[in-house]
C-alpha cells in the first residue's frame, strides 16, 4: 500500500506555523490540535522550513531552561526534513521511521508540501489492514 492511500482515509491537512512564532505559541497550538508535530514553512505551508515536535520542546527545556518559551521556534526546529511522497510504500516508511526514530513524515510532491503522516496513522493503517485479513479468513473458513 501507497501513502497516498493514507492520506486519502486520513485527510491533507497539515498544520504547519512560521519560525518567528514563539515556543508557548507552538504548545498553544499543539495542544489546541491534539497533534505531536508541525511542519515550520515560511511561505503558507507550500514549503518546509522545518519540523518542530513536543519531543524538540522537552529536550530544550531541559537543557536549556524555561527562557526556551519566549524564544521562536525556529530555535528548536530541524532543519534537515525526511520526507516522503504518495508512491511510497508503506512498509518501507514504516521500517525507516523506526530505524531514524521519527514520528512524523511530511508528504512532498512537486516540491510542494502535501500532507504529513504519523507512524500512528501507518499503524492504523496495517491494523485495518490485519482485520480485514482475519474477517476473510474467517469467512473462508465458515464459508
Amino acid at each position: 500500500m501507497r501513502i497516498s492511500e493514507v492520506i486519502r482515509r486520513k485527510g491533507a491537512e497539515v498544520v504547519t506555523i512560521r519560525p518567528e512564532v514563539t515556543v508557548t505559541d507552538l504548545l498553544t497550538l499543539l495542544a489546541e490540535r491534539n497533534i505531536g508535530a508541525v511542519v515550520v514553512s515560511t511561505d503558507e505551508g507550500r514549503t518546509i522550513a522545518g519540523i518542530v515536535t513536543e519531543r524538540d520542546v522537552v529536550r530544550h527545556l531541559n537543557s536549556d531552561g524555561a527562557q526556551v518559551l519566549d524564544g521562536p521556534v525556529a530555535a528548536l526546529m530541524t532543519t534537515e526534513v525526511l520526507t516522503c511522497s504518495v508512491e511510497d510504500d508503506l512498509q518501507t516508511l514504516a521500517r525507516t521511521m523506526t530505524d531514524k526514530r521519527i514520528r512524523h513524515l511530511p508528504v512532498v510532491e512537486d516540491g510542494e508540501l502535501l500532507a504529513i503522516v504519523s507512524i500512528g496513522d501507518i499503524v492504523k493503517n496495517r491494523i485495518d489492514e490485519l482485520q480485514a485479513e482475519n474477517e476473510q479468513l474467517v469467512d473462508y473458513v465458515h464459508g
